[in-house]
């Protein structure tokens, strides 16, 4: 059996590992059209801020590897322009050699991934605009502070690469100010969660700026079209209806789309979020092609529903579950709940399932609870912890879970997933037997609270 791969990063080598662990006479070989594989783009920001000292930390594993390893080979600088599902081939161009050549497989595994949403902006291509998306994208922005030390930057969209990139830019003595298009800043929370986080980061001095739209990219500077000014929205210049600000570097973190276009080409199914349509076993509607990763549309745990989500975890997942599905396994992908997490300064902000307003679209009869308590005994420096929980009226489950604040919150979210997950009843959030000392938690935790406050409030 001969299995091609589209694609090398999270998804695609995650299929390739598995298959082979599955199948070890099968070939695989991995196509890519980037020269960097498998790295970890999760934590391209920390090397931009310095965290992390060398990029070969986030590349631990080249082509070498996985063909000593896994028997994969992995082609680099190999882009895939042709998908021909009816005889089983791939029209692949060398870039290294500027040849076309054509493969055939037995199997097909479209990892594509995404690519950044760009938006229709006057200066959007200038040198001083980037787009954080891969190893040479981090490189470029790292080497453009290390070599024009700019002063001001903007950072536009508020979503995990925003805030990332706001701490670690930051970091390396810039003056930053983040925009967003909509009314409140990290898309995934609810607007009273929302706020309770910009006025914490207003208190740290950040500059925020709500609807605002970007209009204008110069060399050392932005202008933004505003509808309204907040007191967060300070030291700007306001002319006619829009603000002109100081920037040196421009980070658009705007969002992702489904990098598709070549399955789209080849008759692949889309479905209705635009990304590529799969069943539980990334199978599309093309025999023998599966998908995986950020390319494909996957659908919710909790409505049954299509979703989109574009997560490191959820690639991994969809990869190593269609690299078993294509040696005759039959692991089937049960849903997600949109989990996330992300670091900024001292304060962690995460989230998972329905949000409230997500929970009302849906048509859910919910009941809503905030739930102020210590992350652990003042006497251990316990600081506020805020959690955000809606609950079903009708089945008393949980459906979603909002947290800010500063220790342990990727613990008590990860709870919650698992909670949420088997399909636990706020009164069953008492009797879990949580560890307990005071350098970790409260003896009654946060967790506990949640579930003591909503089946009060479901009584």
């Amino acid at each position: 059996m001969r299995i091609l791969i589209i694609g090398a990063v999270a998804a695609g080598t995650s299929a390739a590992a598995k298959a082979r662990r599955n199948n070890d006479k099968a070939e695989i070989v991995i196509y890519d059209k980037d020269i960097d594989i498998s790295y970890s783009a999760c934590g391209l920001p920390y090397y931009i801020g310095g965290e992390i000292e060398g990029i070969d930390e986030l590349t631990p594993r080249n082509p070498e590897f996985f063909l000593k390893k896994y028997n994969v080979d992995i082609k680099t600088k190999h882009k895939v322009v042709k998908i021909d599902h009816l005889n089983k081939t791939l029209t692949i161009k060398n870039m290294n050699l500027n040849e076309v050549f054509v493969d055939n497989f037995d199997k097909l595994v479209i990892a594509t991934g995404a690519t950044p949403f760009i938006p229709d902006v006057e200066g959007i291509q200038s040198d001083n605009v980037f787009f954080l998306r891969n190893v040479q994208s981090a490189k470029s922005i790292h080497n453009f502070i290390q070599n024009n030390k700019p002063k001001n930057a903007v950072i536009v969209g508020t979503g995990f690469i925003g805030f990332e990139m706001l701490e670690n830019l930051i970091a390396e003595d810039i003056n930053v100010t983040i925009i967003e298009q909509q009314n409140k800043i990290a898309p995934n929370l609810d607007q009273d969660m929302s706020r309770f986080l910009e006025n914490i980061l207003m208190q740290k001095g950040i500059k925020i700026l709500k609807e605002a739209t970007l209009t204008k990219i110069e060399n050392d500077k932005v202008t933004l079209k505003v509808d309204t000014l907040t007191k967060s929205e300070q030291d700007v210049n306001i002319i006619e209806g829009e603000i002109e600000l100081q920037s040196d570097m421009v980070i658009m973190a705007t969002g992702v789309k489904p990098n598709i276009n070549l399955a789209i080409e080849a008759g692949v199914e889309v479905g209705v979020t635009g990304a590529i349509k799969v069943d539980n076993h990334m199978q599309t509607n093309l025999p023998d092609i599966y998908a995986c990763g950020d390319c494909i549309e996957t659908f919710s745990l909790i409505t049954g529903k299509p979703s989109y989500k574009p997560l490191g975890s959820t690639a991994n997942k969809t990869g190593r579950i269609a690299g078993d599905v294509i040696t005759g396994g039959n692991i089937k992908y049960k849903g997600n709940l949109g989990t996330g997490i992300f670091k900024l300064f001292d304060l962690t902000v995460a989230n998972t399932g329905l949000s409230e307003a997500e929970a009302i679209k849906e048509g859910f009869d919910i009941q809503v609870c905030h739930n102020i308590k210590p992350d652990k005994p003042s006497y251990f420096k316990g600081k506020e912890m805020v959690i955000k929980a809606i609950a079903d009226k009708k089945t008393e489950k949980i459906l979603g879970v909002q947290i800010v604040g500063y220790d342990g919150v990727d613990k008590r979210i990860d709870v919650f997933v698992t909670l949420i997950t088997y399909g636990a009843k706020v009164d069953e959030l008492f009797h879990l037997d949580l560890a307990y000392a005071p350098p970790f938690s409260t003896t009654k935790d946060p967790v506990h609270y949640t579930g003591m406050i909503l089946d009060k409030l479901l009584c």
